[in-house]
């Protein structure tokens, strides 16, 4: 059974079904619902991170409750939080400030799960899932990036893309983390009902 660390990745199952719910919602928001200017999309789009942040500062909390791994959570948070106010309180700016935040904040997430992949478990599922989304954070703060002079709400729809892989990764990851719970439960069960049988048979072998 593959060893994993007691860091971000380990976070409670229920918190990246909430994140993949919302990421999920917004992603097919932007790219399925009609045609609107980004005065709609931008705020949005800050909403939509400062609920993620909420989710990760509840994960943030809950950790430093159990005392491991709090504060890359309460990084995360406070990331997602700054990017999805600072995104409200420039709704009105021109797009380029809008562009330069979320191509921004897609890129240095996508870096973010690349290394969490990398370096925080030896299941290649969880490297897997994690590493791929990363990938495809980074491909897409590139691409909105350098998306100036296609129309003004384009880079809107690549971000809403990128939402909808995160959100699908973290659904994912969500039924697969609580499926590693379960069966690490019954493992240590298994090992704890062995012990208890051999510490047994040696009292009797005492007597």
């Amino acid at each position: 059974m593959a060893s994993i660390k007691r860091k971000y990745i380990d976070s409670h199952w229920l918190v990246f079904m909430f994140q993949g719910a919302i990421a999920l919602l917004f992603g097919c928001l932007t790219l399925f619902v009609g045609d609107y200017n980004s005065s709609y999309l931008i705020p949005m789009i800050g909403i939509s991170l400062v609920s993620l942040a909420v989710v990760e500062l509840a994960n943030s909390t809950r950790r430093r409750y159990y005392r491991h791994g709090w504060l890359v959570s309460l990084l995360v948070a406070i990331f997602d939080a700054a990017a999805g106010v600072l995104l409200l309180f420039m709704a009105n700016q021109p797009i380029v400030w809008h562009m330069g935040i979320i191509a921004g904040y897609t890129a240095l997430r996508g870096v973010f799960e690349i290394v969490v992949g990398f370096q925080t478990t030896i299941d290649p599922t969880d490297r897997f899932i994690w590493v791929l989304c990363g990938m495809c954070g980074a491909v897409f703060g590139f691409v909105i990036f350098n998306s100036g002079e296609l129309a003004s709400v384009d880079y809107i729809r690549f971000f809403g893309a990128y939402m909808l892989i995160l959100g699908v990764s973290s659904l994912i990851y969500g039924v697969h983390n609580r499926a590693q719970k379960i069966e690490d439960h019954e493992a240590r069960s298994a090992v704890a009902r062995k012990s208890r049988k051999t510490s047994a048979r040696k009292s009797v072998a005492k007597e």
